[in-house]
């Protein structure tokens, strides 16, 4: 792990993390609000109560007066009744289901932001990190919040007030009573900073686990297949011990510390007591007060010896806080003005310059090509050559820095998300399911669509074969990524999404490659049904399955070098007819040709 500087983190003032918690609550911040404001009266309530104990032991020690001393309890009981009573409504917000909506309402926000924030980004972040950010950060975030509060109203604005209401009575007590803040206020500004520091470290240490712990799962029988398992856990139980070192060295840290904020809060306190022993003395203290501060400070000394220590998990909230505003502040992708809709789907990239973020070089460079409408276009070039980028960009996870891309004369950057998507179906080479049942897997193209419609579309793309055989039928759950299925079956019902979604263009990352024969040629069949009078773009691996295509464009380091159709492309013996001559030579390689060859 890389060393953290040891300069001081920006400190974030509460009034700022106050605002960034309503924020957060968003339409239920005006409950929160009250909710807080709410606990603050409690506070105050409660250390009027125990300034009430001062008149009440001199009504009763002294010259016994039943008048004052009942007015005095009846006063203290009824503050202390009044500090319950509105601390137990201020947690009503948590009681009555606003605590649970509002965290709910913050994870549909972030969701929605997922969902519109350019996919370039999203895919610098592992997905257990994101996991950490949805569900770990937004529960930090609320979850712990009115505890939190509570606990630092209790150990800072009680003794306040208790201190303002001793004054009264004897004004030596309730100044130095108040001294201990001036003491307490350098003590927590003087911890602030490391707590910072330890809980952003400890927020990222998390984070990381959280990652290692999904890939881990995920990648499991690949890791087996490959004898990589035992690798790749060590590297986990390298992030647990990176983890169990970070927490090992908060608390070493953070115990001599706080062993020091206790020991002079503890000090400044038996100092008040030991004046009042000398004052009463000296005459000019009654007992009676001195007895109630005793009383008085048995209560306050335990909050305000951990007040430093509540406002650690206080910085663990502004952490999840500034977390949760760093993704909701990524722009999503401009929508130009005015918005248009095609009429018609050729597509054209013109002059398309684009970069990856922290990429060394352009993945694509001053790229110019027209698809045809209603026709089928192959992308064919070495890997990493830009043909995946270009898709993406029609699909808009990310806009080019140069350039502009365009659906029937209609810049992708002036048609609103929905209708963009819902112009282009996709069937990839490596499938994603989500571990629920066939049919919602199928229908998530198109959400309205009939269980019969779904039928029909699972019959065209050869599904029902082997959605017959699945326990459940059409109401198997397929697992994380469609676990329970071959790779043939996935994508078959790939397929059949895209049937269903029966978008008017097509975008076919080779979905037969990875196929044996008796699948290629049901999923062939399949795709036949999806491109008919549909804007064809292939991503093409093998070439033999795109030699009838309308158009074949040969791109070779983001640059499109050569196009045309087969025929022509293969009579200028250029790059395409060097791939071409390419994989037949591999076509024509057998196991043992090579060591045949060695002994001819």
């Amino acid at each position: 792990m890389s060393a953290v500087p040891e300069s001081t983190p920006r400190i974030t003032s509460w009034r700022e993390t106050y605002r960034q918690l309503l924020r957060a609550a968003g339409d239920h911040a005006p409950a929160l609000r009250a909710s807080l404001i709410g606990l603050a009266l409690a506070a105050v309530s409660q250390g009027l109560a125990l300034a009430c104990v001062a008149p009440l032991f001199a009504a009763v020690l002294n010259e016994p007066d039943v008048g004052s001393a009942l007015i005095w309890l009846a006063a203290m009981t009824a503050l202390m009744a009044l500090a319950t009573l509105l601390r137990w409504r201020a947690q009503n917000f948590e009681f009555d289901g606003e605590l649970a909506a509002a965290t709910h309402a913050l994870r549909t926000r972030l969701g929605e932001q997922l969902r519109c924030m350019p996919l370039e980004r999203l895919r610098d972040r592992r997905t257990g990190e994101m996991t950490e950010l949805l569900l770990g950060n937004v529960d930090e975030n609320l979850n712990y919040t009115l505890m939190i509060i509570d606990l630092i109203l209790v150990a800072v604005v009680t003794p306040l007030i208790t201190a303002l209401g001793l004054l009264v009575v004897d004004w030596r007590l309730g100044l130095a009573l108040l001294l201990i803040f001036p003491v307490i206020v350098p003590l927590y500004r003087w911890r602030r900073p490391a707590f910072g520091r330890g809980m952003r470290m400890l927020a990222e240490a998390h984070a990381r686990t959280s990652a290692d712990i999904l890939e881990y799962t995920q990648g499991l029988p690949a890791l087996r297949a490959a004898c990589g398992a035992g690798e790749k856990a060590e590297r986990m139980h390298a992030g647990f011990e990176d983890l169990e070192r970070i927490q090992t060295i908060g608390h070493r840290k953070s115990a001599k510390p706080n062993r020091l904020v206790t020991g002079v809060v503890e000090v400044g306190l038996l100092l008040i007591l030991a004046s009042g022993v000398a004052w009463v003395v000296s005459g000019t203290l009654d007992l009676a007060i001195l007895a109630a501060v005793f009383v008085i400070v048995a209560r306050l000394v335990e909050p305000l010896s951990t007040f430093v220590m509540y406002t650690a998990v206080l910085e663990l909230i502004e952490v999840a806080l500034e977390r949760i505003e760093g993704l909701l502040a990524i722009p999503p992708l401009p929508l130009v003005e005015p918005t248009a809709r095609p009429d018609h789907y050729e597509v054209r990239f013109e002059n398309v310059t684009f970069s990856y973020a922290q990429a060394a070089t352009a993945s694509l460079r001053d790229f110019s090509a027209v698809l045809p409408a209603r026709g089928l276009t192959a992308l064919v070039g070495p890997s990493g050559s830009g043909k995946t980028t270009l898709t993406r960009l029609l699909l808009r996870h990310g806009d080019p820095q140069e350039g502009r891309v365009t659906i029937g004369g209609v810049d992708v950057r002036a048609i609103p998300p929905d209708e963009l998507n819902a112009m282009i179906s996709v069937v990839f080479q490596d499938v994603y399911l989500f571990d629920d049942t066939v049919l919602a897997n199928i229908r998530m193209a198109r959400p309205d669509a009939s269980d019969a419609e779904v039928e029909a579309a699972a019959r065209a793309a050869h599904c029902l074969d082997f959605i017959e055989r699945l326990p459940l039928g059409w109401r198997t759950r397929l697992g994380d990524i469609g676990g329970r299925l071959s790779g043939g079956e996935r994508q078959r019902l790939s397929i059949a999404r895209a049937l269903l979604k029966d978008a008017p263009i097509v975008i076919l990352d080779e979905p037969t490659a990875a196929l044996d024969t008796e699948s290629e040629v049901a999923v062939q069949r399949a795709i036949d049904a999806v491109v008919r009078d549909k804007t064809v773009i292939v991503i093409a691996h093998r070439l033999s399955t795109i030699a009838g295509a309308d158009r074949i464009l040969v791109i070779k380091d983001g640059r499109l070098i050569e196009q045309g159709r087969h025929d022509e492309l293969f009579a200028r013996a250029g790059r395409y007819w060097a791939l071409w001559d390419a994989q037949l030579a591999v076509k024509a390689w057998r196991p043992g040709t090579a060591d045949a060859d060695a002994h001819a």
